[in-house]
């Protein structure tokens, strides 16, 4: 066991050696090396940090989570012709639907509106999104509060004037850390109470946050807008109650709808039902074309540096012919030969991984320091710099091992003869 330890000491010092002896060709190695892990490893922490982004804004929604509508929100085999003509979810039909559908847990109603003014006491803030919904929303959405609560269920059917704010929204209105619950703010040319406070949670993947927003009944924005205004695209969104089937949800909230709205039996439906967990398993599959796009980048690259470092090793094994045939004639094994060339194409593959990984640290540090990316956080998980570095003992491998095979393989008073 002690000579096999030492004879991998012997092959390390003297791969450490050779690589000190020729810096600028030591350098001109690593390149590939560090260019190809570069690439790999930096596309990877990006397309992480994007999964990780997107799977943060969509935890706070029920992965189970229905949205019904008039549009679908991915490939459909109805014509366009007849999507068009698809009528609008109504509040009746949210009313049909929450009275009628079985192993239902959360149902809510909202309308899209454009941006509003919104003042207090002489502040104004333009373009702030003011969101609709009805109370289901809270347990929809999973709603944290930093002071006071959503709205019930009585103030949403008579459309009360009150407000749920966000918290970047209400510093800017009231102050930072004020707690405006119980006082009004002007917005839809009404004055609304403000009765509850959202926690912070920054922008999500897709550049929305509720910190900026205010959040009122759904039927304060029907007296305004109407039931049948295509430019409010409304839609209702449904969640099972525990322990119930997605799936039986489903198929029930589509022959509730149909019943709902007189469909013949036969007929298409004049609705979609789009489901989350769809949507996230689209994003799953955008994640996984990023990541093969991100290793066909790097591995061009890592090629061409294991084809430099294989290369780098052949003329090694050339010119250190004499010293082999010298370390063969004094007695060195086979191994003891392999394993000293070995252990140098492996090193510059590591040291040049490990460029690469310093230079994918340095730009996260950078891009983080300098808030470029606003809320959007780049991050160098462990995963990757093991894979990183696995990667690069894997090149060292497959660059090195038939010329260190070669070298071992040479007669050692041929290598004395061709040296000299």
């Amino acid at each position: 066991m002690l000579i096999y330890l030492r004879t991998l000491g012997e092959s390390f010092r003297f791969a450490i050696n050779a690589l000190r002896n020729n810096k600028l060709r030591t350098f001109l190695s690593l390149m590939g090396v560090t260019v190809g892990i570069f690439s790999i490893i930096g596309v990877l922490a990006a397309v992480d940090s994007l999964e990780r982004d997107i799977k943060g804004s969509l935890s706070s929604l029920d992965s189970n989570s229905m949205i019904i509508c008039h549009v679908s929100f991915g490939p459909t085999e109805v014509p366009r012709w007849k999507r068009e003509r698809f009528p609008l979810v109504t509040y009746d039909d949210y009313q049909y639907l929450q009275r009628n559908l079985p192993g239902l847990g959360a149902i809510n109603y909202s309308m899209s509106v454009g941006s509003q003014k919104v003042s207090y006491q002489g502040t104004v803030m333009e373009s702030i999104r003011v969101d609709n919904a009805t109370e289901g929303l809270y347990d929809i959405e999973r709603l944290e509060f930093e002071d006071g609560r959503f709205f019930n269920e009585q103030e949403s059917i008579n459309g009360m004037p009150v407000a749920v704010i966000g918290s970047i929204l209400r510093d800017k209105l009231f102050g930072e850390g004020t707690n405006p619950v119980g006082k009004q703010v002007k917005t839809l040319s009404r004055k609304f109470t403000i009765i509850g406070v959202l926690k912070k949670e920054g922008v999500n993947a897709f550049g929305d946050s509720k910190d900026e927003k205010l959040v009122v009944p759904v039927n304060i924005m029907r007296r305004i807008y109407g039931d049948n205004n295509r430019s409010t695209f409304p839609t209702i969104t449904i969640i099972p109650s525990d322990g119930e089937d997605p799936d039986e949800l489903y198929a029930m909230a589509e022959q509730t709808m149909r019943r709902g709205r007189s469909i013949k039996s036969g007929d298409d439906n004049n609705f979609f039902i789009n489901r989350l967990s769809g949507f996230a398993d689209a994003i799953a599959g955008i994640i996984s074309i990023l990541t093969l796009v991100g290793w066909g980048i790097g591995g061009f690259s890592l090629l061409v540096g294991g084809f430099g470092i294989a290369n780098i090793m052949f003329v090694s094994v050339k010119e250190r012919t004499n010293l082999i045939g010298i370390q063969k004639a004094l007695g060195a094994k086979r191994k003891f030969i392999l394993l000293q060339f070995l252990f140098e194409s492996v090193l510059l593959s590591i040291f040049g991984g490990l460029i690469g990984l310093t230079l994918v640290q340095l730009i996260v540090l950078g891009l983080d320091a300098s808030g470029i990316a606003g809320d959007f956080e780049f991050v160098l998980s462990l995963k990757n710099v093991v894979l990183g570095l696995s990667v690069t003992f894997l090149i060292g491998i497959v660059a090195g091992i038939i010329p260190a095979i070669g070298a071992s393989r040479l007669d050692p008073v041929e290598a004395i003869r061709t040296g000299m």
